[in-house]
């Protein structure tokens, strides 16, 4: 079976927004009621799955822990920075834990399960993750060594999941059409300015002069892939070759004139060649799980969750839960 690819997983597949309101996958928007749950553990509620609140605040702890750092500054320690990346990490947890207990529901109903071998890799990955929790860490998120070896064994399902319903996507991608180029571009909305472009172009004057000419005097090089261009425009910058310009070209009520620079990117191209892949997967994943997502019932606690809090908590520093899961699964 093909290695599992987390951040395609965790990251890139959006299926619950942060509160239960609305999720957005693709085109397709859902809404979902949010009622309330009167319980003290329970932060949501998902069919018949109750989600324990120490799920949220494990998974809370590592993105505040994850995002709030940046070359050794603890951004949660700046005072105008604390409310803002405590909201967005509480945001973030919520959304990637039901995110990984709907996908293993799903898988549940489908009758997967994880192999022995799995279920072996979750608990040495529990071992080693919980044996790196302060005192204070274990108590805030009021966590044991079982309660971690559950959290891994649901990621790593909702992963199975994924990789399952994924299987068979198209993964050869061309050069040409993952292909990414170095181009400098003008853009002009009039069209008598556009005209008298054209003519200082076809004199040979530069285009960065003719570029200065109209006011766009900044950064005018840009790196491009297919699909980011309208149609008419993407069809002759992606045939020119180094050093090359374009003629005037016309679309969406607008002037372009593209000078390449770089016609084959080829670092870019590669990388870009995995970000396709990736959205196939997406795409293939998403036909199978939307319909799961539509039929399901919700219920949030945002009484509950409302009352977590990691301010004036400076010894919850823990971060390591998805990079220890990588080193046992991948």
């Amino acid at each position: 079976m093909k290695k599992y690819r987390a951040a395609a997983v965790i990251l890139a597949v959006c299926l619950i927004a942060p509160a239960f309101t609305g999720c957005k996958i693709g085109d397709r928007e859902i809404r979902i009621e949010a009622r309330q749950l009167k319980n003290h553990k329970t932060v949501f509620r998902m069919n018949d799955y109750k989600c324990d609140i120490k799920y949220a605040k494990l998974y809370f702890c590592n993105y505040r822990n994850l995002y709030g750092q940046v070359h050794g500054i603890r951004l949660w320690e700046k005072d105008d920075m604390q409310k803002e990346l405590e909201s967005y990490a509480k945001s973030v947890a919520v959304e990637e834990l039901s995110r990984i207990i709907c996908m293993g529901l799903l898988a549940e109903e489908d009758g997967m399960k994880l192999s022995e071998e799995e279920q072996e890799k979750a608990g040495a990955a529990a071992e080693e993750y919980y044996e790196s929790l302060t005192k204070a860490e274990r108590k805030f998120m009021d966590v044991n060594k079982s309660d971690i070896q559950t959290a891994y064994e649901d990621y790593a399902l909702a992963q199975k999941l994924y990789a399952v319903l994924t299987e068979g996507t198209d993964e050869e991608v061309s050069d040409d059409e993952a292909r990414v180029i170095r181009v400098q571009q003008l853009v002009l909305k009039d069209k008598e300015q556009a005209a008298a472009a054209e003519k200082k172009l076809k004199d040979g004057e530069e285009f960065t002069a003719v570029a200065a000419s109209f006011g766009k005097s900044g950064n005018l090089e840009s790196l491009v892939a297919r699909g980011e261009y309208p149609e008419a425009v993407e069809e002759i910058a992606f045939n020119l070759d180094d050093g090359e310009c374009s003629p005037m070209i016309e679309a969406e009520d607008s002037y372009y004139f593209i000078f390449c620079l770089n016609k084959y990117e080829e670092e870019l191209t590669e990388k870009n060649k995995e970000i396709i892949r990736m959205n196939r997967e997406e795409e293939r994943f998403d036909d199978t799980y939307q319909a799961f997502v539509e039929a399901a019932e919700f219920q949030f606690n945002d009484e509950l969750w409302s009352e977590v809090t990691l301010k004036d908590t400076e010894d919850i520093t823990t971060d390591t839960f998805f990079s220890v899961y990588s080193k046992h699964f991948m």
